[in-house]
């Protein structure tokens, strides 16, 4: 399996970058793209490193934000025939706090290659797409100041509008996470996966005692973890001696699982 970040906040290659995820995924019989970032940047990306996004099978939205489903009608464009993975609660209007929207496009809503998904999702031999909503959380994450608005009130963000890819091949368990929002340290007790490829969405957390903790919790499972995006740059600095099989998954990186 090949894993190949179309987009990331950094680069040690020199592709342009923007603070966003998208990942083209490589299975044996399938070939998926996982996000696709705020903007067409992606696809721009995806030509510089020789990737043809029409070829792949399917899309997957990991949630309802800008910054992972803002290139979604370039997709739509590009790829003609692959069906789109997100959420029934992706459309959802999201903000950061109370006034920044941070949503994905409405207008795209009721698109016929859009299939909404809820629990779990069977996408396709060794390819299924978890929501989590309703499991119990070992650790709470806390909603970091994000919200929803629900019948015309923002209230904090409970992110059902999240859901994870279980990979299953050659023996390998391998989650796919866009933000981990539901806390990364349930994810890890929840699937013990094999692999994690994601951000961790600890990008304003302190570098202190707490988030030592959480590192040495998380090095006790048995997973390759390779983190981008939301960690956060000074986070993952501070992590990483904490953690023997921590990466970081740059634009342009490719990793072999």
């Amino acid at each position: 399996m090949k894993i190949t970040a179309l987009t990331e906040n950094t680069t040690q290659c020199g592709l342009p970058t923007e603070h966003g995820l998208s990942l083209y995924i490589e299975t044996e019989k399938h070939t998926v793209l996982f996000d696709m970032g705020q903007s067409d940047l992606f696809a721009q990306n995806a030509a510089s490193l020789g990737v043809d996004l029409r070829k792949a099978d399917a899309a997957v939205l990991s949630h309802g934000h800008y910054d992972h489903g803002g290139g979604l009608k370039t997709f739509l464009e590009i790829n003609d025939h692959a069906p789109v993975y997100m959420s029934r609660y992706a459309f959802e209007p999201h903000y950061n706090g109370e006034e920044k929207y941070i949503g994905i496009d409405p207008d795209l809503e009721g698109n016929q290659r859009i299939i909404l998904t809820e629990g779990v999702t069977k996408i396709a031999d060794k390819l299924t797409l978890f929501s989590c909503n309703g499991r119990e959380k070992l650790f709470d994450p806390g909603s970091d100041g994000l919200t929803v608005k629900q019948n015309g009130t923002l209230t904090p963000d409970d992110f059902r509008h999240e859901q994870y890819l279980l990979i299953e091949e050659r023996g390998k368990r391998v989650l796919v996470s866009g933000c981990s929002h539901k806390g990364i340290l349930n994810l890890a007790a929840w699937f013990k996966p094999d692999v994690l490829v994601g951000g961790f969405h600890l990008m304003n957390q302190p570098l202190d005692d707490r988030l030592k903790a959480l590192a040495e919790q998380l090095n006790r499972c048995r997973t390759d973890y390779y983190t981008c995006h939301c960690t956060g740059a000074a986070q993952y600095a501070f992590l990483k001696p904490y953690m023997n099989r921590l990466h970081y998954l740059a634009a342009g990186d490719t990793i072999e699982v």
